[in-house]
């Protein structure tokens, strides 16, 4: 599971350079639309990265595969 962390990060990089980090409903179409994700999960998706940033959830991501957690409780 640990590698396959920069190749999403590049895919991500890959679909959003050209999209306006500022304009969430940008964001959001190109998550649903190329990302495969609900509109639901888009929202919260960029909700998560703008209100934790990339410190906090790159140590929620270190723990959630120490404790082999794949799924969330949230149902996505």
């Amino acid at each position: 599971m640990e590698e396959s962390v920069s190749v999403l990060v590049d895919e991500y990089r890959s679909l959003l350079d050209k999209v306006d980090a500022d304009n969430l409903e940008s964001l959001e179409a190109v998550l649903v639309c190329k990302g495969g994700w609900t509109n639901r999960a888009a929202e919260h998706l960029i909700r998560l990265s703008r209100n934790y940033g990339s410190f906090m959830l790159r140590n929620a991501l270190a723990i959630s595969l120490a404790l082999d957690i794949e799924d969330g409780g949230l149902g996505f």
